[in-house]
């Protein structure tokens, strides 16, 4: 069954917590009504689905004119190696415009994934930490 990529499909908060998990992607999903606010402020979501079931998901928090941070790229461990990360990117981009920046922090077991599709390593980044 071909994978299909659909830009804003209704997710719900666990489907989404599951996937996270099973990338092993950190974020909060023990707690459900903060994915949900998660989902419910993201400018842009691109799921890739197996059928029914949620297999990838790029998240993307932009202004459509200069910047685009891919907030959350996650792909299902079965499906991983077949190039769904990367047209979730290439997807994404598209969307964003030629004028818009792709940004990203990346998990520390994915360090070696971007250099391979072309993303560049920064070192100009700051942060301060959450407080919850």
């Amino acid at each position: 069954m071909p994978i299909d990529y659909l830009w804003h499909r209704p997710v719900a908060a666990a489907e989404l917590a599951a996937l996270y998990d099973r990338a092993a992607l950190r974020r909060p999903t023990n707690d459900l009504p903060r994915m949900q606010k998660l989902i419910d402020h993201s400018p842009l979501l691109l799921s890739a689905c197996d059928g029914d079931r949620l297999i990838g998901v790029a998240r993307t928090l932009t202004d459509f004119a200069h910047l685009a941070y891919l907030a959350d790229l996650a792909v299902d461990p079965d499906f991983q190696g077949q190039g769904i990360g990367k047209e979730l990117i290439r997807l994404t981009r598209e969307r964003c415009g030629p004028e818009c920046m792709l940004l990203l922090l990346s998990a520390p077991g994915a360090m070696t994934y971007y250099p391979h599709i072309g993303f560049s390593r920064v070192e100009n980044a700051w942060s301060l930490p959450r407080e919850m």
